[in-house]
């Protein structure tokens, strides 16, 4: 077989998701809504299971850290300590001529309305304002009554609800620093130029992480999570020329940062972020104490008293989709025939195996496929597949990522064994029937790693 050499673009992965049901726009019938999105069934099945193998590592594996799920709406209080109200904020600029809207910190990403190849203000038909400062976030309402005092946020981070739960975590979780306490959920962000498919969207999943350690070993604890994060997304199979790590500069931290770095992923868009690791020191712990009148601090054994400085892994799911999405695409001819296949790690696909009756009307390959079908479902999630021809049905399990096909065919009948057939190497052989469960468990904990790229 021989790889293509066509580069990825974000085109061709937006087609892949629509085309085998990963992720649809959202609201499509009526016009759809900008930047968002909903996830068909596949879709869903690796965000589940991109969000199980970051809480496997994170929580199931280790002692240290304690798991939460906060409200999604918080006091309207905590954005302020927090600086949300004052300061979470981008520069903004309207073009008067396209009435396309822009921020004015990446107007050298942007595309003039009129006129595509160019930036806004390249032109003399642009027309910009001036900056002017936007929130980030979605105001709603809290109770019956729309006025001032019943104003609330979406939130549009998990981590201040890791933050104000603090007291509540250190005095029952039998745990002290350093400890971390992690969360997956919904945060929500009224961006002024979403766009790039899920790269940057108002409504996404977050994967965050506070860990909380003495002052004195915060510097320790940054380069170890930072180290530890990049492992565990290659452990992905993210392929080691796509990813570095990017140390923000001290005018690009925020203020209460000490250290700052991206591990960026090179996306069809080029180098971006994929997961931020910072040492946020004592700011937000402070801030809250502050403004709450709540003391967040630890007592050790001795009596004495400090805050826990903060090292914060944050990621959204969709980045990491992406991410693996563009890695895992190939196209390739095998023999004659143009193949799309999404080299998945068997852990992130969404089906695990296929079982395929090679000639579904034969009742005896339907009743053994089927049957086998039945025994694997209870422990992974498999798929039965017995439409169309049998090249098709490969073809269509390779464009999912399924990393095995077990098919019944005239030898099962003969001696009760089935061909398994690899997605990536495309090798067979014969399993017996019965042991294809304990196949498919040993296969799925074996070390994998991407293919070398052509």
């Amino acid at each position: 077989m021989a790889e293509t050499a066509q580069p990825v673009t974000m085109d061709t992965i937006v087609s892949l998701c629509r085309r085998r049901g990963f992720v649809f726009p959202s609201s499509e019938i009526y016009g759809g809504l900008g930047s968002t999105y909903d996830y068909g069934h596949y879709g869903v099945l690796t965000k589940n299971n991109i969000r199980s193998l970051w809480f496997r590592a994170m929580v199931q594996e280790r002692d240290d850290i304690v798991a939460l799920d906060s409200a999604i709406i918080l006091n309207p209080r905590v954005w302020e300590a927090s600086g949300h109200v004052a300061g979470f904020t981008d520069p903004l600029v309207d073009c008067r001529t396209c009435k396309l809207r822009f921020r004015a910190d990446q107007l050298e990403l942007a595309s003039c309305g009129r006129k595509p190849s160019k930036r806004p203000g390249e032109t003399p038909d642009c027309d910009l304002t001036e900056p002017r400062q936007f929130n980030l976030m979605f105001e709603t309402h809290v109770g019956a009554l729309q006025d001032a005092s019943s104003a609330a946020f979406l939130r549009p981070e998990t981590a201040q609800g890791i933050f104000i739960n603090f007291k509540n975590v250190a005095q029952l979780a039998r745990r002290k620093p350093p400890f971390g306490i992690a969360q997956v959920g919904k945060s929500f962000r009224n961006e002024i130029t979403p766009g790039n498919f899920l790269f940057r969207v108002r409504e996404f999943e977050q994967m965050e992480m506070e860990f909380f350690v003495p002052p004195a070993d915060a510097t320790k604890w940054y380069e170890y999570w930072l180290e530890q994060r990049l492992g565990w997304h290659r452990g992905l199979g993210l392929r080691e020329q796509n990813l570095r790590v990017r140390e923000h500069s001290e005018n690009e931290r925020s203020h209460y940062s000490s250290a700052t770095s991206d591990i960026e992923y090179l996306y069809p868009i080029g180098w971006q972020e994929l997961e931020g690791v910072a040492n946020r020191g004592e700011f937000d712990l402070t801030q809250h104490t502050e403004h709450s009148g709540t003391k967040l601090e630890w007592i050790d054994p001795d009596g004495n008293r400090y805050t826990p400085h903060v090292i914060e892994p944050a990621v959204s799911i969709e980045r990491i989709f992406v991410a693996l999405l563009c890695d895992a695409y190939h196209e390739e001819v095998v023999g004659d025939r143009e193949r799309v296949v999404l080299r998945l790690h068997p852990q992130v696909a969404p089906v695990k195996a296929a079982i395929l009756p090679l000639v579904p009307r034969d009742e005896g390959m339907a009743t053994r496929a089927r049957a086998l079908y039945e025994e694997l479902r209870r422990h992974h999630v498999v798929e039965h597949d017995d439409s169309g021809q049998i090249g098709r049905r490969y073809r269509r399990q390779d464009e999912i990522g399924t990393p095995w096909a077990f098919t019944v065919d005239d030898q099962t009948l003969e001696d009760e064994t089935v061909t398994v057939r690899d997605r990536d190497s495309l090798a067979q052989e014969r399993l017996p029937l019965g042991g294809v469960r304990e196949w498919l468990e040993n296969a799925l904990q074996q070390d994998w790693s991407s293919p070398p790229s052509p």
